[in-house]
């Protein structure tokens, strides 16, 4: 009961910041916008640029998953099927669950579909999104340096996310590093032997996870699936810009991609309302475009992100049976 207790209440915490964030954003992102505007832009959108959007965005997503397939084999074999469908699911779990639930139904899929642990399976699943995370700090970093104007958000936000993205990197090459010193320091930690036997052998299966990103071959083939995916989805960002009537270069569409990855780490509502709202407003209208244009699009992206994870993760879901998730959410 006080397990129970302590859930609803974590639950109702979350929900109360996620929808305050997004009262925020909202109102800072829709006041004096002309709806009508945004109404016209969005009934001349193109429906061959959305398609092949979407075309693209899909490609990318079976490119995220041959890319945690390249951490998860560093334990055992996981087939392409496997990691595509589990990654379709856990980008489900992320869009409509709370605290990023999504990364828990991956993991327990592709544990009970191998013979892979939930531990390691969830570290490799939270070092990718770290590695993403740093990715996107440094693809920022560089597209700050060669525009003329600079959204003032993210020039005030690029150096402490920089700090956070470089200490997360350091802690991957570093913490396997350290096995010895943590045991050490278990040792001596007055615990009953059962209780230390466990946390040993849960962090052994972290710092398992860790090293996946150790091996070199394995390194670059997860760079270079990492080079593609983010391409992908800045060159679908320039495709439903011009869906819209509008062109954008590649570096104001990777200002886009990072601001929603990054925004996508605070609590959210399901779909990021606001989030995606307060992102276009501030890269786009800097660079010329109306306040109403930029609603838009974040609007037809979000619409976009419904139907898209919306058809890959229930189609996903669809195919786990005999696996219990409904737990995840609780």
């Amino acid at each position: 009961m006080k397990q129970n207790g302590g859930s609803s209440r974590r639950k109702v915490l979350y929900w109360t910041v996620a929808f305050s964030v997004a009262g925020i954003l909202l109102y800072y992102s829709l006041r004096g916008v002309d709806w009508r505007q945004v109404g016209a832009t969005l009934s001349h959108a193109d429906p061959i640029y959305v398609a092949c959007a979407v075309a693209l965005s899909s490609f990318a997503l079976l490119c995220r998953a041959v890319r945690w397939r390249v951490l998860l084999k560093a334990g055992a074999e996981v087939s392409i099927p496997t990691a595509f469908w589990a990654t379709c699911a856990g980008y489900f779990g992320n869009s409509f669950l709370p605290a990023r639930a999504g990364e828990l139904v991956r993991t327990f899929i592709i544990s009970a579909r191998t013979k892979l642990t939930k531990t390691f399976v969830l570290t490799t699943a939270l070092s990718e999104r770290l590695s993403d995370a740093v990715t996107l700090v440094i693809i920022s970093s560089i597209v700050l340096l060669t525009l003329p104007v600079l959204p003032g958000w993210f020039a005030q936000a690029a150096k402490p996310f920089a700090i956070v993205g470089l200490c997360g990197a350091a802690c991957i090459a570093i913490l396997p590093r350290t096995e010895r010193f943590w045991l050490k320091v278990l040792a001596r930690v007055p615990i009953p032997q059962s209780i230390r036997a466990r946390i040993a052998g849960i962090l052994e299966e972290i710092l398992v996870g860790l090293r996946a990103f150790h091996h070199s071959g394995r390194l670059a083939r997860f760079a270079g699936l990492a080079a593609v995916i983010w391409f992908c989805d800045a060159a679908g960002t320039v495709i439903l810009m011009r869906a819209l009537g509008f062109s954008i270069s590649l570096p104001i569409a990777f200002l886009l991609i990072t601001g929603f990855g990054l925004g996508s780490a605070l609590p959210a509502t399901p779909g990021y309302v606001g989030i995606y709202q307060f992102v276009a407003v501030s890269v786009l209208v800097p660079f010329g475009f109306a306040k109403a244009d930029a609603i838009a699009f974040s609007f037809l992206v979000q619409a976009l992100q419904y139907l898209f994870i919306g058809f890959w993760g229930l189609l996903a879901l669809s195919r786990q049976r005999g696996l219990k998730l409904k737990s995840i959410a609780e």
